[in-house]
């Protein structure tokens, strides 16, 4: 019986600038790990992966939120072209509920964060999409 999201992984060529972005959402790094070896391999179904692995996490979220940060040593990770479409099958995007959107619109800008869209108001939600590391796109959402 499924409880709750777990977590989700975001695979990034720039480390430092993914831990960056998340900690202006809140997130504190918890663990940081090189994975390899042949566990590793068939678990990932990667042949000859390393790769860095760090987890941030929400503090004092209740369930626990986790992002795990994946930065390929090897091989090389391929790139996705239509990451940032959001009118395509598969993986769209992930949304954060916040307490005050606007306060944290205001803190993600000013730390150089761009917004897809202005601020809207759907289904008793007010929400706005941000640029997100590698192009992923990350929605907040207030609950109105």
């Amino acid at each position: 019986m499924l409880k709750h999201f777990d977590h989700v992984t975001v695979a990034v060529t720039d480390l430092a600038a993914a831990r960056r972005f998340f900690a202006l959402l809140g997130f504190e790094e918890d663990k940081a790990v090189v994975i390899s070896g042949p566990v590793m391999d068939r678990y990932m179904g990667v042949p000859g992966i390393e790769a860095d692995h760090v987890t941030l996490a929400l503090k004092d979220a209740s369930p626990r939120c986790e992002i795990q940060l994946l930065h390929y040593r090897k091989p090389a990770a391929a790139a996705d072209p239509t990451v940032a479409q959001l009118d395509k099958i598969g993986f769209n995007h992930i949304c954060f509920a916040v307490s005050d959107i606007d306060g944290l619109i205001a803190k993600v800008t000013a730390a150089g964060v761009k917004l897809r869209n202005q601020p809207m108001v759907f289904h008793d939600r007010k929400l706005v999409f941000l640029e997100g590391p590698e192009g992923i796109v990350v929605e907040l959402a207030e609950w109105t």
